[in-house]
């Protein structure tokens, strides 16, 4: 019986301190400017610091895997850009914010939240179905979320999955947060008990 090759990974680590790691069929494409998104984002901030948080925001990973496309982002707020930490009673709004830039593309519903620990980490999760605007003809994707607050900054991982499959790969690809042993990105009891947005 032939039995299926072993799937690499290949770990994608950030200065400020995680690493994620995907199997290395996923294409890692270069980082889209984020030029166009910063400057709506911008206009529709309702603070200073919302649009100080905007104009520091980065992508530090995008991948693409299979057809129909599933794609991959992480993006991150470097604290020394903000001027200023951020503490756990922050986490949910930074990581709502960071969910809104995802309407920008997609109509979402059906959110359901959740929270979790990454090691010593909390770790705030937010999954809906998505539809690609202006093509309600095309099956929602799932959308899913997690963001957590690091010594030098916050990151988000999202998620744009066609299938479960690669939904799956998200969930349970290996994430490193500081000090931290690897484990899972997204714990399988996140969504169980569903806090308040």
């Amino acid at each position: 019986m032939a039995q299926a090759p072993a799937v690499t990974t290949e770990a994608h680590a950030s200065s400020l301190g995680y690493s994620y790691s995907l199997p290395s069929d996923w294409d890692v494409i270069g980082s889209p400017t984020l030029s166009d998104l910063k400057q709506q984002a911008q206009q529709s901030a309702s603070s200073e610091d919302e649009k100080k948080g905007v104009a520091c925001v980065d992508i530090a990973l995008t991948a693409r895997h299979g057809d129909p496309v599933s794609v991959i982002v992480v993006v991150q707020l470097p604290f020394d850009c903000f001027g200023q930490a951020m503490s756990t009673k922050d986490l949910p709004g930074f990581a709502q914010g960071a969910a809104e830039g995802i309407k920008q593309s997609f109509d979402i519903s059906d959110p359901i939240y959740g929270d979790y620990k990454l090691g010593t980490h909390s770790m705030w999760a937010e999954r809906a179905k998505g539809t690609p605007k202006g093509h309600p003809e095309i099956p929602p994707y799932t959308v899913e979320i997690s963001c957590t607050l690091l010594k030098k900054g916050a990151v988000c991982w999202m998620a744009m999955a066609a299938n479960d499959a690669t939904l799956k790969v998200f969930e349970t690809s290996a994430a490193t947060l500081e000090d931290d042993p690897p484990a899972a990105l997204v714990s399988a009891t996140a969504f169980d008990k569903k806090p308040e947005p």
